[in-house]
């Protein structure tokens, strides 16, 4: 029977790429990584990884292990929430990542609700976006991620994990300073309105980034994009200031009313998709469930700027 522990570790390194990384997450020596792979090799008795330039790569027959690898780890998870079920109180640590308006609108309401019903869960929060968030999740680094999905940019759909929704969230022009005057009402007139003027914009390969360059797009113009930065809180003061147009999501306000002037988008650009995500598996631990309900709770509580 092949050891768990060293069929674990090829799964790193096949989800971290590299023998560093996988020693890096895992708190061990490069050397140890490397021993305990080639020890699975014997066992195993065919070579597991070769050699490309300075790293390395699985072999075909690695690739069957690490599916096989998989299927019993998820099956170690179910029986894991199959305990968990069979206790009284909830205890344990949950790892959740989030990017940044859910970690703000969301999180904290979903914190306090688990506070007051399961005083002995612990909770650790990481502001991380979905880019980087959901492999971090495959690697086992997180329990559970708050994702994003912009219209007509459905993110691929890696297997192994398994979706809930949460909320869709309306998404808005937000216009620099005060309007500088009247503002047509209609959604493509407005975007047409301020092109001109200077933009801020979430970086180069961001699915936010994509999008927003899309809908500049279709109203025909190409966006002078001055500013980068995935804060979106730094997006509200510029534009607050008058110093950039921003397409801004309702949950940027947490409930609150908006500090800057908005104008509705065309039709089929107007909500991103929130939800959350989970191992295959891990969706039934009491945990995991209990905080997929408190985030749902706090998604209900926010009012957003009414369209």
């Amino acid at each position: 029977m092949f050891d768990l522990h060293r069929l674990r570790l090829l799964r790193e390194l096949k989800h971290r790429g590299t023998l560093a990384a996988v020693a890096s997450a895992l708190s061990y020596a490069p050397s140890s990584v490397s021993q305990q792979l080639s020890q699975l090799e014997a066992e195993v008795g065919v070579p597991l990884l070769e050699p490309v330039g300075r790293r390395v790569r699985l072999t075909e027959q690695a690739e069957i292990l690490v599916a096989h690898t998989e299927a019993v780890l998820e099956r170690l998870e179910r029986a894991e929430a199959d305990i968990a079920a069979s206790l009284t109180a909830l205890t344990g640590t949950v790892r959740i990542a989030a990017f940044q308006t859910a970690a703000l609108a969301l999180v904290p309401t979903a914190l306090g609700v688990l506070r007051d019903e399961h005083p002995r869960l612990r909770v650790q929060v990481t502001q991380e976006e979905p880019e980087r968030a959901l492999p971090a999740l495959l690697a086992r680094d997180f329990d559970l991620v708050v994702a994003e999905e912009y219209p007509g940019g459905p993110r691929p759909r890696p297997a192994g994990l398994e979706e809930a929704e949460l909320l869709d969230d309306s998404l808005h022009l937000a216009l620099p300073g005060d309007g500088h005057g009247k503002v047509p009402d209609s959604p493509s007139a407005a975007l047409r309105s301020v092109s001109g003027s200077p933009w801020v914009m979430e970086p180069e390969g961001t699915a936010a980034r994509h999008w927003t360059m899309t809908v500049c797009r279709d109203a025909g113009f190409e966006p002078d994009v001055r500013f980068e930065t995935t804060d979106l809180l730094l997006h509200v003061r510029l534009a607050e200031l008058g110093h950039a147009a921003a397409f801004l999501p309702g949950l940027v306000w947490a409930g609150q009313p908006p500090t800057v002037v908005l104008r509705r988008l065309p039709r089929g650009q107007r909500v991103r998709r929130v939800f959350t995500v989970v191992r295959q598996g891990r969706g039934r631990h009491p945990a995991v469930v209990a905080c997929r309900d408190a985030l749902r709770r706090a998604a209900r509580s926010v009012e957003e700027w009414p369209d």
